[in-house]
């Protein structure tokens, strides 16, 4: 289809990605043998040790570049999750339900009695059309008052939960140094604000 970019480089990622994952077993097999160290335990290790490492370190290099050059649309994010009326916090309804205690069954029905209406809702007219029908839903408001459902539709507590989690994923281990060199965090961060701004 000549009206979109391929996404070339994290296709070659998931390639070298199954490269370090063929690693995996031959390792854990040598783990039985780590007290006798014969020949057919380091002869894999002479194998998969420069091949996942030199895999690795490339692919890294890759992703670094890959991070560094995405492209942000915050708009068209915008008008996306518009189409959608809220749907997204769908999830963050539920479980709020429960914890005010709804059962689950009942919670569930609650959500996806309303979440059907969006859908039937034309897609030019679905902006905020969740949230509205989850207050104007007398069995919700038992449970969740206007202030309390306004509060989970609030899209920059969904995205700080998820930079933190990626905050802690790209520090660790092997990655940490990279990170640092490149300013990955830099653009996970211009990317998360990018997020927060379409609201």
């Amino acid at each position: 289809m000549p009206h979109k970019r391929n996404p070339v480089l994290t296709e070659n990622l998931t390639g070298l990605a199954r490269l370090v994952r063929s690693s995996v077993v031959p390792a854990l097999e040598n783990v039985t043998l780590w007290h006798e160290r014969d020949i057919s335990h380091s002869s894999v290790e002479r194998m998969i040790a420069p091949d996942a490492t030199i895999t690795l370190d490339f692919a890294i290099h890759r992703l670094t570049n890959v991070i560094e050059n995405l492209l942000i649309y915050p708009n068209t994010m915008r008008l996306n999750l518009e189409k959608l009326g809220g749907l997204v916090h769908s999830q963050q309804v539920l479980l709020a339900l429960t914890q005010k205690g709804a059962s689950r069954e009942s919670a569930y029905e609650m959500v996806q009695s309303n979440a059907m209406k969006v859908w039937e809702t034309p897609e030019y007219e679905r902006k905020n059309v969740y949230k509205k029908l989850l207050i104007d839903d007398q069995n919700v408001r038992k449970f969740l008052d206007e202030a309390e459902i306004e509060k989970l539709f609030n899209l920059a507590t969904f995205c700080s939960r998820r930079y933190n989690f990626s905050k802690s994923f790209f520090e660790i281990g092997i990655i940490q140094w990279r990170i640092k060199k490149f300013y990955m965090m830099e653009k996970l961060k211009q990317y998360l604000k990018a997020l927060l701004r379409i609201q």
